[in-house]
C-alpha cells in the first residue's frame, strides 16, 4: 500500500488530513497518511520548509517532494534531495495572493492614504485618475505574477511584466531580457515585486534600478525580501523617489522592532500574510499530483533545480 508522509508542522496535519483522505476516496486510491513512517517504506513526502527532516538520503523509495509551500528557495540547495520537487501553485494561493496584490494597488492608485490617515483634517479634493491612465509593472510572471496582471488588466490599468523567460498573457505587455529591465522600470508607476528569491534575483531592487522609476512611484513586495536591498530602498523613500511601499516580506522574519521600515511613516509592513496555501485547495493539488506518479505522468510545477525556482 502507498505510503505519505506528511512532513510539516504538526499542527497542520488535521487540517489536511481529511481533504488528502477524501480526495484519495474519491480517485478510489487507497494510501496511508501519517506523520511518522520508516523511512524507507515513504513513497511521497508532503513536506514544508521548516520540516524536521533535513536529509533525504534515507528516502529510498520515495518518488517525489511535494511543497506545500510555492517558495523552494531553502530546500532546492539541499543535496541530500535527489527526488523530484514539485512547488505549491493552487487556486486559492493564487487567488488570495491576486487578491491582496489588487488591494494594495488598488489603495496606492486612489490615494486612500492621505484620507485615512489625515490627523490635520485637511479637505484634500483630489480625485485620482482612471485604471487606464496608470502603468502598473509586475516583475515576475509565474503562476501568482500572471494570475496578478490578468486581475488588474481586467480592471482596466496598463500592466507590464517582466520575467526570466518569454510570457504571453493577454492585455499584459511582456519582457523577458535583462537589457528590458529599466524599459518596464521607467514605467512603472506601482512596481509589484513577485520573483523567486534566486542569485540571480536577490538585490535586484538596488540604488541603480530604483533610480529608473519615475518620481513618486510606489512599491508593493509580496515575493521575496531577498529582492530589495533594504538600504538603497529606505533611502528612496526617505528622498521621495518611490513614495511609499508595502512590504509583506523580509529577509528577517519577524521583522526585527529596530528596523527602520518600522519607523518610515510611507512604509507599510504586513506580516508574510499576502497569501497562504489553503488545505482545501492545495490537498486537491496534492493528490493530483500523487496520481500522475503513480501513472508515470509528468508532475506538475516541478522545480528546476538550476534555476532554483
Amino acid at each position: 500500500m502507498m505510503n505519505i508522509l506528511f512532513a510539516a508542522p504538526p499542527d497542520q496535519f488535521p487540517l489536511y488530513e481529511k481533504h488528502i483522505i477524501q480526495y484519495l476516496k474519491n480517485k478510489k486510491i487507497t494510501a496511508h497518511l501519517s506523520t511518522n513512517f520508516a523511512a524507507e517504506t515513504v513513497d511521497y513526502i508532503i513536506y514544508a520548509p521548516n520540516s524536521v527532516i533535513q536529509d533525504f538520503t534515507p528516502y529510498t523509495r520515495c518518488k517525489a517532494v511535494l511543497n506545500l509551500w510555492a517558495g523552494v528557495e531553502t530546500i532546492v540547495k539541499n543535496k541530500t534531495l535527489t527526488q523530484p520537487l514539485c512547488r505549491m501553485v493552487d487556486s486559492g494561493l493564487q487567488q488570495g495572493m491576486t487578491e491582496w496584490v489588487v488591494g494594495h494597488t488598488l489603495r496606492y492608485h486612489l490615494g486612500m492614504d492621505q484620507h485615512i490617515n489625515n490627523p490635520q483634517k485637511i479637505w484634500i479634493n483630489n480625485c485620482p485618475p482612471l485604471a487606464k491612465d496608470r502603468n502598473i509593472t509586475i516583475l515576475g510572471l509565474g503562476a501568482l505574477g500572471a494570475a496578478s496582471a490578468r486581475s488588474l488588466s481586467q480592471i482596466g490599468f496598463k500592466v507590464s511584466g517582466w520575467s526570466n523567460s518569454s510570457k504571453d498573457i493577454e492585455n499584459v505587455t511582456t519582457y523577458h531580457k535583462k537589457s528590458d529591465l529599466k524599459k518596464v522600470l521607467n514605467s512603472a508607476q506601482i512596481l509589484i515585486l513577485l520573483l523567486p528569491d534566486t542569485p540571480k534575483t536577490q538585490n535586484i531592487i538596488n540604488t541603480q534600478t530604483l533610480a529608473y522609476l519615475p518620481e513618486g512611484s510606489f512599491l508593493i513586495n509580496p515575493g521575496r525580501g531577498s529582492l530589495i536591498d533594504d538600504d538603497a530602498l529606505i533611502t528612496a523613500l526617505l528622498s521621495g523617489q518611490v513614495a511609499g511601499a508595502c512590504l509583506d516580506v523580509f529577509r528577517t522574519e519577524p521583522l526585527p522592532k529596530d528596523h527602520p521600515f518600522w519607523n518610515i511613516s510611507s512604509v507599510t509592513v504586513t506580516p508574510h500574510i499576502a497569501s497562504g496555501t489553503r488545505a482545501v485547495t492545495a490537498s486537491k493539488m496534492l493528490v493530483e499530483n500523487i496520481i500522475r506518479g503513480e501513472k508515470g505522468l509528468p508532475f506538475l510545477n516541478l522545480v528546476d533545480r538550476k534555476a532554483g525556482y
